[in-house]
């Protein structure tokens, strides 16, 4: 492919970023902000770009499905990228006249190949405007039926079946290929729900409350990070799934806390707010550079008891010392299963034999924290997959070797009720929200 760029071009720039994602192991979301800058993208194009960008993502493999009876003999990866790239926008986007997508495809495929290429592109996009595409009935196996009906590799959707059974299964891909609600986090130690509704409202945003958590807030219009309520710290983003695992700290003004896993700083700035950012309240994680972020998110919203440290949370016992904390959270490294909605590569770059790896890491970490915790403090395990082996699995793994730790009930807010068993597995089709897992510990006295 000709590196021959459309500055200012919405589908010139897709192409680009899909291309990066499928041959360079890049992450979309952060190229996203990348090619925006770089392809100097309007303002109200930037929507469009996204839309596009994860669409194709998301549906890639039904695309594939699509484009398969049509593509005849040796066609070039980009050539199929822009033609994949394409075909989501006619099949998928109402909006967008057919007749101005194949124009698009046609001019990208001239100049970033010649002629040749440009008349395939053509031919395909106009026979299955003419023809139609074919449908999932064809294929006789239910397992590979869902896959490819909602783009999820057949091994994930085998897997999520035996654990869950094939309806849950097809419901949570489906969910899956949905947009994301944009949802913030009021901070709670500057202002109401009430009044961070009315500041957003003031710039032109629209804000409801969560009917889970009290302090989320769904934006329905606009970007809440461009605002001056987000600048000043009133808001922070994070979905709502992820509010939750805090509430099962039972966090009180002045206790002595470790958030083990804390990068980028979403549960952490939210344990400091329901200490009311009183006591103490440590945050780790690997990677230096991701310290920076919690620092940063931390001083914009105006918590001032935090204290950052990157290192191996696997070794904190020999940083800390043993029976230190009264709460610790565990929002341990995972498969991410829970969040494809928002990370579509996810759902391709993930192999099944991850899962035994990252039980070690899980049940390694849980092993710490069960040394750190003073006599009856409370440990949370929470991870953004719904996989049984990492849920479940981890979580009655710790049990049995750790026998000076129980299980206790998971503390949630009101509109999620009071009882369960002390395992909470959220599925994205629950409430729309991220998928996500919670598991609640103390240490006996």
């Amino acid at each position: 492919m000709k590196n021959k760029k459309l500055q200012g071009n919405v589908r010139d720039a897709a192409l680009s970023i899909l291309w990066a994602v499928e041959n360079k192991q890049a992450y979309s979301n952060l190229l996203l902000n990348q090619t925006i800058q770089s392809y100097g993208i309007a303002d109200k194009n930037k929507g469009l770009l996204t839309e596009i960008t994860y669409g194709t993502l998301q549906h890639q493999m039904t695309l594939d499905y699509y484009l398969e009876p049509y593509l005849k003999g040796k066609i070039e990866p980009w050539v199929k990228t822009l033609l994949r790239m394409s075909l989501y926008q006619i099949v998928y986007l109402d909006r967008i006249p057919a007749h101005a997508v194949v124009h698009e495809a046609v001019e990208i495929a001239k100049r970033r190949g010649h002629g040749g290429v440009a008349s395939v592109v053509n031919g395909v996009l106009r026979s299955i405007q003419r023809n139609g595409v074919r449908s999932y009935n064809e294929i006789s196996n239910p397992i590979e039926k869902i896959s490819i009906e909602t783009s999820h590799p057949a091994w994930m959707i085998k897997r999520w079946s035996e654990q869950f059974g094939m309806e849950k299964a097809r419901e949570m891909a489906l969910e899956n290929n949905r947009i994301p609600a944009q949802t913030v986090r009021v901070n709670t130690v500057k202002a109401t729900v009430e009044e961070v509704v009315e500041m957003l409202q003031s710039e032109g945003l629209e804000a409801v409350r969560s009917a889970l958590v009290p302090e989320c807030l769904v934006v329905t219009n606009g970007h809440p990070v461009r605002t001056a309520t987000f600048e000043k710290g009133f808001i922070t983003i994070q979905d709502e799934s992820s509010m939750l695992p805090v509430y099962g700290l039972q966090l009180e003004p002045g206790m002595k806390v470790l958030d083990m896993c804390a990068a980028p700083g979403g549960k952490t700035t939210h344990i400091a707010e329901k200490m009311n950012n009183q006591g103490k309240l440590f945050a780790m994680d690997l990677h230096q550079h991701k310290v920076k972020l919690i620092e940063e998110t931390a001083g914009r919203l105006g918590h001032t008891i935090i204290e950052t440290a990157s290192g191996d949370s696997r070794e904190s016992v020999e940083r800390f010392g043993t029976e230190q904390f009264d709460r610790i959270l565990v929002d341990a490294p995972c498969s991410g299963l829970g969040v494809i909605k928002r990370k579509p590569d996810i759902k391709y770059t993930k192999k099944e034999e991850d899962f035994a790896r990252l039980q070690e890491i899980q049940c390694s970490l849980l092993g710490q924290a069960a040394q750190l915790l003073k006599k009856d403090g409370i440990v949370v395990y929470s991870t953004c997959t719904v996989d049984t082996v990492e849920n479940r699995g981890t979580a009655e793994r710790f049990l049995k070797e750790h026998p000076e730790m129980e299980k206790i009930q998971v503390t949630l807010p009101e509109a999620l009720g009071k009882k369960n068993s002390g395992f909470v597995q959220i599925f994205p089709q629950d409430f729309g929200s991220d998928g996500f897992f919670i598991a609640a510990f103390r240490k006996k006295s």
